[in-house]
């Protein structure tokens, strides 16, 4: 059947033309009675599948773009100051309420120092000094010792602002101060935690007072800060390499 079916048919009268007659039957039958009909393609068409790509594409796009537009611009630093976003209410004012922030700085303090409680410490300047010079002293408790402007010396109180230039800290008479540290001096504080003393005389006939409990209580730690060697904001302190500079009489 294939062979009569080949001799009418077009294709294989042209092999036969070209080729033998049983290397004609052969492609014949490879090539056109047994070739396989592909009703439906393996692979999408490139045009059709780059075109429906670059649709998607420009889908996205879009959604982006609508995304942006409704995403609200960040407000300025001219703006935030306009809108008092970082001001403190006059109500919040108030000494009480940042003591326990205190406490929290003096635990913070005690930790990056490597103060512990119950086991004397020695603190040196070149120990010590590094790690002051890179703290963040929001919650610190700073008394202004020296300064050019005479009218600054004496103001003391709990620091809530910590900015480039400035200590913004509430005293115990409930107000806020704003205290420049160019040309100011500050000194502050760090009581020591107790340490417990490993033996106690009890043999001594004098009856003056005693330490029965065993604790000690040490003198606090006094420090001085130059405010014009310490304009930097407490962000950039933490990673910003401490660098001596000139100091002016004050």
């Amino acid at each position: 059947m294939a062979t009569k079916l080949g001799e009418d048919h077009t294709a294989y009268k042209l092999l036969s033309r070209a080729h033998s007659p049983s290397t004609a039957q052969t492609i014949f039958k490879d090539k056109v009675v047994h070739k396989p009909l592909i009703l439906r393609p393996t692979s999408p068409d490139p045009t059709s599948q780059d075109a429906r790509a670059k649709r998607r594409l420009q889908r996205i796009r879009k959604k982006e773009h609508l995304r942006r537009r409704l995403k609200p611009k960040p407000l300025s630093a001219k703006e935030k100051r306009m809108l008092g976003i970082y001001d403190i209410p006059k109500e919040d004012q108030k000494y009480e309420i940042y003591e326990p922030l205190n406490r929290m700085w003096i635990g913070y303090m005690w930790e990056i120092l490597g103060l512990k409680e119950g086991r004397p410490t020695y603190l040196d300047a070149q120990a010590a000094g590094p790690k002051l010079a890179s703290a963040d002293y929001h919650g610190a408790e700073l008394e202004v010792v020296r300064s050019r402007c005479v009218g600054r010396v004496g103001c003391k109180g709990i620091v809530v602002k910590d900015t480039k230039f400035t200590f913004e800290m509430v005293t115990k008479h409930n107000t806020m101060k704003t205290v420049p540290k160019k040309q100011s001096i500050f000194r502050f504080e760090i009581p020591q935690p107790a340490h417990k003393l490993f033996s106690v005389d009890c043999t001594v006939s004098d009856p003056g007072p005693s330490n029965t409990s065993g604790n000690a209580n040490p003198q606090p730690l006094i420090f001085e800060l130059h405010g014009s060697q310490f304009e930097t904001r407490a962000i950039d302190r933490a990673t910003k390499k401490f660098k001596q500079k000139r100091l002016d009489d004050i």
